[in-house]
């Protein structure tokens, strides 16, 4: 009997283990699994959209349109876009590197006080989801919501 008890407590004592070791490869996997998507989506498409500048009499839509070339994570958060981004007088391709944070299954873009080349300072938060974005955004001295929707394919065909 109590090599019964021995064995039985052998067993317990491995047990847990094992499962945090499983439920960490799970983990593990499914956040490739979830990077591998965010990348195929991303790279190639546009998100094409309006934004709007918070304190305005009426509430006016400006148009908006990033198109990203390529998306590839870079480990520890962060992301590299080859981006096209318009909006009002400005249309320049660069690549920047973004933090992605992560609510459960949807990503959100987080910047603070990040200097984009020829544009100026700005801090966001965009959440993408189910083929749409939308979040916030501060210049220096103004800011406002943008939203929108992700068009597949659309930066391929018109960078070609």
């Amino acid at each position: 009997m109590s090599r019964l008890v021995y064995a039985f407590v052998l067993l317990i004592s491995t047990l847990p283990g094992s499962l945090l070791t499983a439920a960490e490869t799970t983990s593990t996997d499914s956040e490739a699994t979830r990077f591998a998507e965010l990348e195929k989506s991303l790279t190639g498409a546009a998100l094409v959209g309006n934004f709007t500048v918070t304190g305005k009499e009426a509430v006016d839509l400006t148009p908006e349109r990033y198109e990203l070339i390529s998306v590839k994570h870079l480990g520890e958060g962060n992301w590299l876009f080859v981006a096209r981004i318009k909006y009002g007088e400005h249309d320049l391709t660069i690549p920047i590197t973004l933090p992605i944070k992560w609510a459960g299954d949807t990503p959100i873009i987080t910047v603070d006080n990040m200097a984009f080349p020829g544009m100026g300072t700005y801090t966001a938060r965009v959440m993408i989801y189910a083929d749409h974005y939308a979040g916030f955004w501060k210049g220096t001295d103004h800011g406002g919501h943008l939203f929108g929707i992700i068009e597949h394919g659309a930066a391929k065909a018109a960078s070609e």
